[in-house]
């Protein structure tokens, strides 16, 4: 049986995930936002940047997203932010399958992840992710807009926004253009951890 189509983001208080301009990634409020996941046990084990680390909750969380995810989309805005800052051994270790209209051949990593660029769409990376994800959930990536794209299309099953306690006051917005009369949610979880709080929903249509 296929698994689910989930995606699971850091979030400002007010919103955002990410500054406007890629060159903004690693910018301060950025590191703000995902300063939960830097001290995280299993974030230094996936890139290995040593031993050590910081476990409970947060680390449990981190942990399994990543054991339940077999491939991973994502749109070519994130790819091209990615390509230049992940190191050479890059931190899915899956398939990820690349939204956009450059055609491109297969681009493999060490490590286990290859990258395939799709160029027909978001349902046709979808299927192809799901083949390849067998019984294990595909994860869509990002950025915010290839993640609006698949609410919209009532393609995703689930989500988990990681409320991180920082303001942005701009930025890309999770949910700045989403069809609010066709989705419904229902709360799974909300977790509190002292650096963050997980809130995890299941959507349907309305």
């Amino acid at each position: 049986m296929a698994g689910k189509v989930f995606f699971g983001v850091s979030m400002s208080v007010d919103g955002f995930i990410a500054p406007d301009s890629p060159e903004e990634l690693m910018g301060k409020q950025w590191m703000e936002l995902q300063r939960w996941v830097f001290p995280l046990r299993f974030f230094r084990e996936n890139l290995k940047l040593g031993k050590g680390g910081e476990e409970g909750r947060d680390n449990d969380i981190a942990r399994e997203t990543f054991e339940r995810t077999g491939t991973t989309v994502m749109g070519k805005r994130m790819f091209d932010a990615g390509e230049r800052m992940w190191p050479a051994e890059a931190p899915f270790h899956t398939p990820v399958f690349v939204v956009t209209h450059e055609k491109r051949d297969p681009w493999e990593r060490p490590g286990g992840t290859t990258f395939h660029f799709v160029n027909d769409g978001i349902e046709a990376a979808l299927e192809r992710a799901r083949e390849a994800a067998g019984e294990r959930d595909v994860r869509i990536a990002g950025g915010g807009e290839t993640i609006l794209e698949y609410l919209n299309a009532g393609l995703i099953d689930e989500f988990s926004i990681a409320l991180s306690p920082v303001l942005f006051g701009a930025g890309i917005r999770l949910f700045e253009g989403v069809d609010a009369g066709r989705i419904a949610l229902e709360q799974v979880s909300a977790e509190h951890s002292p650096k963050v709080t997980h809130l995890t929903y299941s959507v349907r249509e309305r």
